[in-house]
Protein backbone atom coordinates (compact mmCIF):
# COMPACT_ATOMS: atom_id res chain seq x y z
CA UNK A 1 0.00 0.00 0.00
CA UNK A 2 1.42 3.59 -0.89
CA UNK A 3 1.52 5.93 1.29
CA UNK A 4 -0.09 9.80 0.58
CA UNK A 5 3.69 10.87 -0.36
CA UNK A 6 4.33 8.56 -2.87
CA UNK A 7 1.05 8.53 -4.08
CA UNK A 8 1.37 12.64 -5.60
CA UNK A 9 5.44 12.23 -5.52
CA UNK A 10 5.39 13.06 -9.23
CA UNK A 11 3.40 15.92 -8.34
CA UNK A 12 6.17 16.77 -5.08
CA UNK A 13 9.01 16.39 -7.81
CA UNK A 14 7.11 19.07 -10.51
CA UNK A 15 6.64 21.20 -7.72
CA UNK A 16 10.07 21.03 -6.25
CA UNK A 17 11.95 20.90 -9.51
CA UNK A 18 10.45 24.58 -10.33
CA UNK A 19 10.89 25.91 -7.10
CA UNK A 20 14.58 25.50 -7.25
CA UNK A 21 14.56 27.92 -10.27
CA UNK A 22 13.63 30.99 -7.12
CA UNK A 23 15.51 29.91 -4.09
CA UNK A 24 15.62 31.58 -0.61
CA UNK A 25 16.91 34.98 -1.74
CA UNK A 26 13.71 35.26 -4.82
CA UNK A 27 11.55 35.67 -1.93
CA UNK A 28 13.50 37.21 0.49
CA UNK A 29 13.71 39.82 -2.10
CA UNK A 30 10.12 40.02 -2.48
CA UNK A 31 9.52 40.41 1.30
CA UNK A 32 12.39 43.23 1.63
CA UNK A 33 10.35 45.14 -1.53
CA UNK A 34 6.91 44.17 -0.39
CA UNK A 35 6.28 43.04 -3.72
CA UNK A 36 4.76 40.45 -5.65
CA UNK A 37 6.07 37.68 -7.07
CA UNK A 38 5.00 37.79 -10.48
CA UNK A 39 7.68 36.01 -12.40
CA UNK A 40 6.88 33.04 -10.11
CA UNK A 41 3.37 33.21 -10.73
CA UNK A 42 4.01 33.13 -13.99
CA UNK A 43 6.33 30.15 -13.70
CA UNK A 44 3.52 28.19 -12.10
CA UNK A 45 0.98 29.06 -14.14
CA UNK A 46 3.17 28.53 -17.49
CA UNK A 47 3.60 24.98 -16.09
CA UNK A 48 -0.19 24.41 -15.60
CA UNK A 49 0.03 23.68 -12.26
CA UNK A 50 -2.78 27.11 -11.32
CA UNK A 51 -5.16 25.12 -13.49
CA UNK A 52 -5.42 22.01 -11.18
CA UNK A 53 -8.76 22.62 -10.14
CA UNK A 54 -9.99 23.29 -13.58
CA UNK A 55 -11.62 20.46 -15.57
CA UNK A 56 -9.67 19.16 -18.57
CA UNK A 57 -12.63 19.91 -20.76
CA UNK A 58 -12.29 23.67 -20.14
CA UNK A 59 -8.13 23.45 -20.61
CA UNK A 60 -7.14 22.93 -17.10
CA UNK A 61 -5.79 19.79 -15.27
CA UNK A 62 -8.51 18.49 -13.39
CA UNK A 63 -6.81 17.70 -10.52
CA UNK A 64 -8.71 16.78 -7.22
CA UNK A 65 -8.47 18.90 -4.03
CA UNK A 66 -5.99 16.48 -2.72
CA UNK A 67 -3.64 16.89 -5.32
CA UNK A 68 -4.14 20.82 -5.75
CA UNK A 69 -3.07 20.86 -1.43
CA UNK A 70 -0.13 19.05 -2.36
CA UNK A 71 0.82 21.89 -4.90
CA UNK A 72 0.14 24.24 -1.92
CA UNK A 73 2.18 22.64 0.58
CA UNK A 74 5.23 21.78 -1.37
CA UNK A 75 5.17 25.48 -2.37
CA UNK A 76 5.42 26.43 1.06
CA UNK A 77 7.98 23.54 2.13
CA UNK A 78 10.49 24.83 -0.64
CA UNK A 79 10.61 28.06 1.28
CA UNK A 80 7.82 30.23 -0.71
CA UNK A 81 4.41 31.86 0.18
CA UNK A 82 1.31 30.09 -1.50
CA UNK A 83 -0.63 33.33 -0.33
CA UNK A 84 0.16 35.23 -3.82
CA UNK A 85 -1.45 32.77 -5.70
CA UNK A 86 -3.72 30.45 -4.04
CA UNK A 87 -6.48 32.44 -4.59
CA UNK A 88 -7.23 31.00 -7.98
CA UNK A 89 -7.13 27.42 -6.37
CA UNK A 90 -9.81 28.09 -3.98
CA UNK A 91 -12.14 30.18 -6.24
CA UNK A 92 -12.02 27.46 -8.78
CA UNK A 93 -14.66 25.49 -7.15
CA UNK A 94 -17.51 28.55 -6.93
CA UNK A 95 -17.26 29.29 -10.82
CA UNK A 96 -16.63 25.47 -11.93
CA UNK A 97 -19.41 24.09 -9.70
CA UNK A 98 -22.05 26.70 -10.00
CA UNK A 99 -21.47 28.66 -12.72
CA UNK A 100 -23.23 28.70 -16.30
CA UNK A 101 -22.03 26.62 -19.04
CA UNK A 102 -21.38 29.98 -20.88
CA UNK A 103 -19.43 31.05 -18.01
CA UNK A 104 -17.43 28.09 -17.97
CA UNK A 105 -16.30 28.16 -21.44
CA UNK A 106 -16.05 32.50 -21.57
CA UNK A 107 -13.72 32.43 -17.69
CA UNK A 108 -11.76 29.02 -17.76
CA UNK A 109 -9.57 28.40 -20.46
CA UNK A 110 -8.58 31.60 -19.96
CA UNK A 111 -7.78 31.53 -16.65
CA UNK A 112 -6.15 27.69 -17.26
CA UNK A 113 -4.39 29.65 -20.05
CA UNK A 114 -3.28 32.25 -17.47
CA UNK A 115 -4.92 35.27 -20.13
CA UNK A 116 -6.87 35.93 -17.35
CA UNK A 117 -6.38 35.61 -13.27
CA UNK A 118 -8.90 34.83 -10.53
CA UNK A 119 -7.16 35.74 -7.72
CA UNK A 120 -9.77 37.31 -5.31
CA UNK A 121 -12.35 37.09 -3.04
CA UNK A 122 -14.69 39.64 -2.05
CA UNK A 123 -16.49 38.53 1.23
CA UNK A 124 -15.26 40.29 4.42
CA UNK A 125 -16.99 43.43 5.85
CA UNK A 126 -15.49 45.25 8.28
CA UNK A 127 -18.69 45.80 10.38
CA UNK A 128 -19.42 42.37 10.04
CA UNK A 129 -16.31 40.09 10.07
CA UNK A 130 -17.14 36.01 10.19
CA UNK A 131 -20.70 37.11 10.44
CA UNK A 132 -20.73 36.85 6.74
CA UNK A 133 -25.04 36.85 6.47
CA UNK A 134 -24.58 40.36 7.89
CA UNK A 135 -23.09 41.70 5.26
CA UNK A 136 -24.50 45.23 4.29
CA UNK A 137 -22.91 45.71 0.74
CA UNK A 138 -25.58 45.24 -1.99
CA UNK A 139 -26.44 44.57 -5.34
CA UNK A 140 -29.64 45.71 -6.55
CA UNK A 141 -30.91 44.75 -10.17
CA UNK A 142 -32.23 47.13 -12.76
CA UNK A 143 -32.81 45.84 -15.98
CA UNK A 144 -30.07 44.21 -17.43
CA UNK A 145 -27.51 45.32 -14.59
CA UNK A 146 -26.75 44.99 -11.49
CA UNK A 147 -25.89 48.04 -9.10
CA UNK A 148 -23.38 47.19 -6.19
CA UNK A 149 -22.94 49.45 -3.15
CA UNK A 150 -21.13 48.82 -0.20
CA UNK A 151 -17.52 47.82 0.99
CA UNK A 152 -15.26 45.13 1.15
CA UNK A 153 -11.90 44.46 3.30
CA UNK A 154 -9.07 42.12 4.01
CA UNK A 155 -9.52 41.31 0.00
CA UNK A 156 -6.50 40.12 -1.11
CA UNK A 157 -4.56 39.77 -4.63
CA UNK A 158 -7.01 42.67 -6.17
CA UNK A 159 -4.04 44.68 -7.97
CA UNK A 160 -2.63 41.23 -9.35
CA UNK A 161 -6.02 39.77 -10.63
CA UNK A 162 -8.53 40.27 -13.52
CA UNK A 163 -11.54 39.18 -12.14
CA UNK A 164 -13.09 38.70 -8.26
CA UNK A 165 -15.74 36.37 -6.92
CA UNK A 166 -17.98 39.23 -5.05
CA UNK A 167 -20.68 38.21 -2.77
CA UNK A 168 -23.58 41.06 -1.97
CA UNK A 169 -26.94 41.02 -0.70
CA UNK A 170 -29.60 41.09 -3.02
CA UNK A 171 -32.76 40.56 -0.52
CA UNK A 172 -32.28 42.67 2.63
CA UNK A 173 -31.54 40.87 5.51
CA UNK A 174 -35.28 41.64 7.29
CA UNK A 175 -36.44 40.45 4.22
CA UNK A 176 -35.53 36.49 4.16
CA UNK A 177 -36.96 33.93 6.16
CA UNK A 178 -33.41 32.28 6.81
CA UNK A 179 -30.38 34.80 7.16
CA UNK A 180 -28.50 32.59 5.10
CA UNK A 181 -30.94 33.49 2.26
CA UNK A 182 -30.64 36.14 -0.24
CA UNK A 183 -27.10 36.53 -1.15
CA UNK A 184 -25.66 36.10 -4.36
CA UNK A 185 -22.28 35.67 -6.18
CA UNK A 186 -21.29 37.65 -8.89
CA UNK A 187 -18.16 37.62 -11.16
CA UNK A 188 -16.69 41.42 -11.42
CA UNK A 189 -14.06 42.30 -14.52
CA UNK A 190 -11.82 44.09 -11.56
CA UNK A 191 -10.31 46.00 -15.08
CA UNK A 192 -13.80 47.53 -15.98
CA UNK A 193 -14.80 48.29 -12.24
CA UNK A 194 -11.95 50.47 -11.09
CA UNK A 195 -12.96 52.81 -13.91
CA UNK A 196 -16.96 52.68 -12.85
CA UNK A 197 -16.98 52.93 -9.36
CA UNK A 198 -14.76 50.20 -7.36
CA UNK A 199 -12.06 52.09 -5.49
CA UNK A 200 -9.29 50.24 -3.85
CA UNK A 201 -6.90 51.15 -0.93
CA UNK A 202 -4.26 49.04 -0.18
CA UNK A 203 -3.71 47.91 3.51
CA UNK A 204 -0.02 47.59 5.01
CA UNK A 205 0.07 44.85 7.23
CA UNK A 206 2.71 42.38 9.03
CA UNK A 207 3.06 39.96 6.26
CA UNK A 208 4.02 41.26 2.84
CA UNK A 209 0.51 40.12 1.98
CA UNK A 210 -0.88 42.74 -0.94
CA UNK A 211 -4.88 43.32 0.46
CA UNK A 212 -6.79 45.66 0.35
CA UNK A 213 -10.04 47.33 1.34
CA UNK A 214 -12.97 48.22 -1.49
CA UNK A 215 -15.36 50.76 -1.71
CA UNK A 216 -18.28 50.11 -4.33
CA UNK A 217 -20.44 53.02 -5.48
CA UNK A 218 -22.80 52.37 -7.69
CA UNK A 219 -20.72 49.62 -9.54
CA UNK A 220 -22.88 48.41 -12.38
CA UNK A 221 -22.20 44.66 -13.71
CA UNK A 222 -23.67 42.85 -16.22
CA UNK A 223 -26.87 40.67 -15.02
CA UNK A 224 -25.07 37.52 -16.56
CA UNK A 225 -21.95 37.60 -14.13
CA UNK A 226 -24.41 37.01 -11.52
CA UNK A 227 -23.27 33.16 -10.83
CA UNK A 228 -25.94 30.42 -10.25
CA UNK A 229 -29.39 31.33 -8.89
CA UNK A 230 -30.49 34.64 -6.94
CA UNK A 231 -29.97 34.30 -3.28
CA UNK A 232 -28.44 31.59 -2.93
CA UNK A 233 -24.79 32.77 -2.79
CA UNK A 234 -23.93 32.25 0.64
CA UNK A 235 -24.55 28.32 -0.41
CA UNK A 236 -22.15 28.53 -3.08
CA UNK A 237 -19.66 30.32 -0.94
CA UNK A 238 -19.61 27.42 1.28
CA UNK A 239 -17.81 25.65 -0.90
CA UNK A 240 -15.28 27.86 -2.00
CA UNK A 241 -14.38 28.20 1.79
CA UNK A 242 -14.00 24.39 2.73
CA UNK A 243 -11.73 24.38 -0.20
CA UNK A 244 -10.21 27.35 1.41
CA UNK A 245 -10.07 25.73 4.56
CA UNK A 246 -8.26 22.63 2.92
CA UNK A 247 -5.72 24.71 1.08
CA UNK A 248 -4.76 26.96 3.81
CA UNK A 249 -4.08 23.61 5.93
CA UNK A 250 -2.03 21.82 3.10
CA UNK A 251 0.13 25.10 3.01
CA UNK A 252 0.51 25.31 6.95
CA UNK A 253 1.69 22.02 7.08
CA UNK A 254 4.43 22.99 4.31
CA UNK A 255 5.75 25.23 6.72
CA UNK A 256 5.66 23.16 9.15
CA UNK A 257 7.57 20.71 7.57
CA UNK A 258 9.92 23.71 6.49
CA UNK A 259 10.48 24.84 9.87
CA UNK A 260 11.67 21.21 11.11
CA UNK A 261 13.87 20.76 7.63
CA UNK A 262 15.52 23.99 8.55
CA UNK A 263 15.85 23.63 12.60
CA UNK A 264 16.91 19.75 12.48
CA UNK A 265 19.70 20.57 10.20
CA UNK A 266 20.33 23.69 12.02
CA UNK A 267 20.62 22.13 15.61
CA UNK A 268 22.95 18.86 14.31
CA UNK A 269 25.14 21.54 12.92
CA UNK A 270 25.67 24.23 15.82
CA UNK A 271 28.24 23.27 18.13
CA UNK A 272 27.58 24.71 21.81
CA UNK A 273 30.42 23.74 24.93
CA UNK A 274 31.62 21.13 22.51
CA UNK A 275 28.61 19.17 21.53
CA UNK A 276 25.81 19.86 18.84
CA UNK A 277 22.38 21.76 20.83
CA UNK A 278 20.53 19.10 18.94
CA UNK A 279 21.70 16.15 21.15
CA UNK A 280 20.28 17.84 24.12
CA UNK A 281 16.62 16.87 24.38
CA UNK A 282 14.89 20.05 25.76
CA UNK A 283 16.06 20.98 22.19
CA UNK A 284 14.71 17.07 20.40
CA UNK A 285 11.42 17.03 22.06
CA UNK A 286 9.69 20.47 21.15
CA UNK A 287 10.80 19.95 17.61
CA UNK A 288 9.45 16.07 17.48
CA UNK A 289 6.42 17.07 18.88
CA UNK A 290 6.24 19.75 16.31
CA UNK A 291 6.57 16.94 13.74
CA UNK A 292 4.51 14.66 15.39
CA UNK A 293 1.74 17.46 15.08
CA UNK A 294 2.51 18.31 11.42
CA UNK A 295 2.13 14.61 10.42
CA UNK A 296 -1.51 14.42 11.88
CA UNK A 297 -2.45 17.75 10.19
CA UNK A 298 -1.67 16.45 7.15
CA UNK A 299 -3.49 13.36 7.85
CA UNK A 300 -6.86 15.78 8.84
CA UNK A 301 -6.39 17.68 5.70
CA UNK A 302 -6.55 14.19 3.44
CA UNK A 303 -9.30 12.84 4.83
CA UNK A 304 -11.31 16.76 4.19
CA UNK A 305 -10.27 16.39 0.72
CA UNK A 306 -11.62 12.94 0.37
CA UNK A 307 -15.01 14.18 1.30
CA UNK A 308 -14.94 17.62 -0.57
CA UNK A 309 -13.74 15.32 -3.98
CA UNK A 310 -16.99 12.91 -2.80
CA UNK A 311 -18.95 15.69 -2.86
CA UNK A 312 -19.84 14.84 0.80
CA UNK A 313 -20.24 17.40 3.48
CA UNK A 314 -16.91 18.33 4.68
CA UNK A 315 -17.10 21.62 7.22
CA UNK A 316 -16.43 19.60 9.83
CA UNK A 317 -13.43 17.97 8.67
CA UNK A 318 -12.38 21.30 6.68
CA UNK A 319 -12.54 23.48 9.89
CA UNK A 320 -10.09 21.04 11.85
CA UNK A 321 -7.42 20.22 9.54
CA UNK A 322 -6.76 23.82 9.45
CA UNK A 323 -7.21 24.54 12.63
CA UNK A 324 -4.49 21.46 13.23
CA UNK A 325 -2.26 22.47 10.55
CA UNK A 326 -2.02 25.97 11.93
CA UNK A 327 -1.11 25.15 15.26
CA UNK A 328 1.58 22.70 14.36
CA UNK A 329 3.02 25.24 11.91
CA UNK A 330 3.47 28.14 14.53
CA UNK A 331 4.69 25.58 16.94
CA UNK A 332 7.07 24.47 14.47
CA UNK A 333 8.06 28.04 14.09
CA UNK A 334 8.54 28.89 17.59
CA UNK A 335 10.87 25.79 17.79
CA UNK A 336 12.85 26.60 14.67
CA UNK A 337 12.76 30.28 15.95
CA UNK A 338 13.94 29.51 19.33
CA UNK A 339 16.71 26.73 18.60
CA UNK A 340 18.16 29.68 16.08
CA UNK A 341 19.05 31.69 19.13
CA UNK A 342 19.64 35.51 17.33
CA UNK A 343 20.09 34.20 13.92
CA UNK A 344 16.80 32.90 14.33
CA UNK A 345 15.49 37.25 13.64
CA UNK A 346 18.37 37.44 11.01
CA UNK A 347 16.76 38.06 7.55
CA UNK A 348 18.95 36.13 5.48
CA UNK A 349 18.07 32.83 7.83
CA UNK A 350 13.98 33.62 6.45
CA UNK A 351 13.23 31.86 9.97
CA UNK A 352 11.69 35.38 10.36
CA UNK A 353 10.09 36.04 7.07
CA UNK A 354 8.12 32.36 7.40
CA UNK A 355 7.63 32.57 11.09
CA UNK A 356 5.40 36.23 9.99
CA UNK A 357 3.75 34.03 7.51
CA UNK A 358 2.61 30.99 8.95
CA UNK A 359 1.62 33.32 11.91
CA UNK A 360 -1.13 34.90 9.99
CA UNK A 361 -3.30 31.53 9.93
CA UNK A 362 -4.20 31.69 13.44
CA UNK A 363 -6.39 34.59 12.39
CA UNK A 364 -6.73 34.19 8.58
CA UNK A 365 -9.12 32.97 6.70
CA UNK A 366 -10.77 32.31 9.64
CA UNK A 367 -9.51 32.42 13.57
CA UNK A 368 -8.54 29.48 15.87
CA UNK A 369 -11.42 30.53 18.07
CA UNK A 370 -14.29 30.62 15.62
CA UNK A 371 -13.21 27.22 14.38
CA UNK A 372 -13.61 25.88 18.25
CA UNK A 373 -17.25 27.44 18.12
CA UNK A 374 -17.84 25.83 15.50
CA UNK A 375 -16.56 22.34 16.11
CA UNK A 376 -18.45 22.48 19.43
CA UNK A 377 -21.96 23.45 17.89
CA UNK A 378 -22.25 21.80 15.02
CA UNK A 379 -20.02 18.87 15.72
CA UNK A 380 -20.20 18.10 19.72
CA UNK A 381 -24.46 19.80 19.77
CA UNK A 382 -23.37 22.29 22.02
CA UNK A 383 -25.51 25.77 22.48
CA UNK A 384 -24.53 28.12 19.78
CA UNK A 385 -22.26 30.76 21.74
CA UNK A 386 -22.72 33.73 19.64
Amino acid sequence: MTTYAEQYQDIRDGIRSLCAQFPDEYFRKVDEQRGYPDEFVKALTDAGWMAALIPQEYGGSGLSLAEASVIMEEINRCGGNSGACHGQMYNMGTLVRHGSEEQKRLYLPKIASGELRLQSMGVTEPTTGTDTTRIKTTAVKKGDKYVINGQKVWISRVQHSDLMILLARTTPLNQVTKKSEGMSIFIVDLHDAVKNGMTIRPILNMVNHETNELFFDNLEIPAENLIGEEGKGFKYILDGLNAERVLIAAECIGDGYWFIDRVTKYVKDRIVFGRPIGQNQGVQFPIAKAYINVEAASLMRYEACRLFDAHLPCGAQANMSKLLAADASWEAANACLQFHGGFGFACEYDVERKFRETRLYQVAPISTNLILSYVAEHVLGLPRSF
